[in-house]
């Protein structure tokens, strides 16, 4: 970007192709981490605007205009967070009375632009390009041109296999020649308190350590000039995945964890003792109040449920209880002078309220995917954590025994089950505290899960026992659990649950859930809540409609 910035400087833009949207790496661009994100957001939206018209031959101007209008008119609620980017962009932006003629006549129509895209102008002409624009989209972005003439470096196993990505053969790039990385020096300098950056070569091998190598073509594609050099090839490769935190400042591990069984599928046989659940406590849950914003909701909740509560009556004519029936004993007595008394004694009374038997355990899907964000107001996990707190106070108010668990998972034997709330502890603020606690995990490893909670429940005495599992998507992990091997773990688990004499139920936010859970749960064994800011109040509803 040096010929549009016009000062030797880079600037990371956003553009997108066929098939990519690509994004700045990193966005520092003002002072205030909530303008960066929503300068994230605001680049992706207008990008799903590129292409809806054929710009190729407008001005640059114009077509930033029309994308700007476009997105706005798809996205309304998008319109203030573009009206504060605008308002900090232009206080970075060059101050045209200090400009030349010409540049500040293009500068004066690009702050009219930002300002009000509805008025846009061809670009008037410069002896200088003007200053980037981050709120637009890359004006030139790179185009992918022809082969190498001659190669560079000796040809990997996989070029002397044959094996060649789809667009080698036309592909072009700016070479040069380098000593092989020793690994010991290096320096990356670049700037973050802007979206300006600078790149130089450092002696970092980082086809080895950076990632596999068709992600190492990849990232490839995306330079402007490749340094190459002639070396041996890595002994050994390492590939990274999500790693747990240290010991004190992960969850509170309870015991050495419990193992669990998963289902084979290709062989048709459950592997005993395959998984193993760690039972956890959140870290830095602390006893805390209902939050604000939920409290006119969770007292009208509270007001439902209570009704669903049995009411509490004398019961009469038992043979013991807490106090003489007087109506039975003056007709016992009444018997006994007319030497009809029967040897049925039944003199007492109790006050007793009648017990609805059943019993519930909630678990909730807390993985990675949960950390996305739904509509502009909180993510994944915010949603879950307001369904579980009025999903508290609603059973609270009925007296039905219920738990609440949150599981991810790392690989099979790491299967996070975090313990909020067990069948025999009482709802208090210590529980509200660990569900304000809980935080995207990991992977999610259902049927581990589902099957510790299968025992777990299944320890209830209640005739009547409902296992909820809340989920945002399907089974994954990483240890070959993608795809049906996941799939048909998680719904042995659930068939297992049945057999147990559980009633298995999966409440999701998923638009995808048409395509499996129906295999997992059958047809009528599920919802899909197609709002997700919706689920903090649906979820109490719907387990009034699973029990009533």
């Amino acid at each position: 970007m040096e010929r549009i910035a016009g000062s030797g400087r880079e600037a990371a833009l956003a553009w997108r192709d066929e098939t990519t949207l690509r994004l700045p790496e990193c966005i520092d661009l003002f002072a205030d981490p909530a303008l960066n994100r929503d300068l994230y957001l605001w680049l992706a939206a207008l990008a799903a605007q590129a292409g809806t018209e054929d710009d190729s031959d407008a001005d640059w101007l114009v077509a930033s205009a029309r994308q700007t209008c476009a997105a706005l008119a798809r996205f309304p609620g998008l319109a203030p967070r573009y009206e504060q980017l605008v308002a900090a962009h232009l206080a970075q932006r060059p101050d045209p009375g200090r400009l030349p003629a010409d540049e500040a006549a293009a500068e004066r129509s690009i702050r009219a632009v930002l300002a009000d895209p509805a008025a846009a102008a061809p670009l008037p002409g410069a002896r200088r390009p003007p200053a980037p624009v981050p709120l637009w989209l890359h004006p030139a972005p790179p185009r992918p041109q022809s082969k190498l003439t001659r190669p560079l470096v000796d040809p990997p196993a996989e070029a002397a296999s044959g094996h060649t990505g789809p667009d080698d053969a036309a592909r072009k790039r700016q070479a040069e020649r380098v000593d092989d990385p020793d690994g010991k020096r290096g320096l990356l300098a670049f700037r973050l308190e802007s979206m300006f950056s600078w790149t130089e070569y450092v002696k970092v091998d980082r086809c080895d350590d950076d990632s596999e190598d068709d992600q190492a073509r990849s990232n490839a594609d995306d330079l402007r000039v490749l340094s190459v050099a002639r070396g041996k090839a890595p002994a050994t490769k390492l590939r990274f995945d999500l790693d747990l935190p240290s010991a004190g400042q992960d969850d509170i591990p309870l015991g050495d964890g419990i193992p669990v069984p998963e289902w084979d599928w290709k062989r048709g046989v459950l592997l005993p003792d395959h998984c193993r659940v760690q039972l956890m406590l959140p870290r830095g849950a602390v006893p805390a109040e209902l939050p604000a914003h939920l409290r006119v909701t969770a007292r009208r909740l509270r007001a439902q449920f209570e009704q669903l509560r049995p009411v509490r009556s004398w019961l009469r004519g038992l043979p013991d209880g807490a106090d003489i029936d007087l109506d039975a004993w003056l007709a016992h007595r009444a018997e006994r002078m007319n030497g009809t008394a029967s040897g049925d004694v039944r003199l007492y009374r109790d006050f007793r309220g009648g017990v609805r038997d059943l019993a519930c355990l909630l678990l909730a899907d807390l993985s990675l995917s949960t950390d996305a964000w739904v509509g502009e107001h909180g993510r994944v996990i915010d949603v879950i954590r307001d369904a579980l707190h009025l999903f508290a106070e609603a059973l609270a108010a009925t007296g039905d025994r219920y738990a609440l668990y949150g599981f991810s998972s790392r690989r099979r034997d790491h299967v996070r089950l975090l313990a909020l709330k067990a069948f025999d502890e009482r709802h208090d603020a210590g529980i509200r505290g660990r569900i304000a606690a809980i935080r995207p995990g990991y992977y999610t490893r259902m049927g581990a899960a589902i099957r510790h909670a299968t025992t777990l429940l299944g320890r209830e005495p209640a005739s009547r026992r409902i296992l909820i599992l809340l989920t945002d998507g399907k089974p994954n992990d990483l240890d070959r659990y993608e795809g049906r091997w996941g799939i048909e773990d998680t719904r042995a688990a659930i068939r297992e649950a049945r057999e147990a004499g559980l009633q298995p139920f999966c409440v999701t936010i998923d638009e995808q859930a048409h395509d499996y859970l129906p295999y997992l749960f059958g047809t009528q064994g599920w919802v899909l809540i197609r709002k997700p800011a919706e689920l903090p109040r649906e979820l109490p509803l719907l387990y009034a409609r699973l029990t009533g």
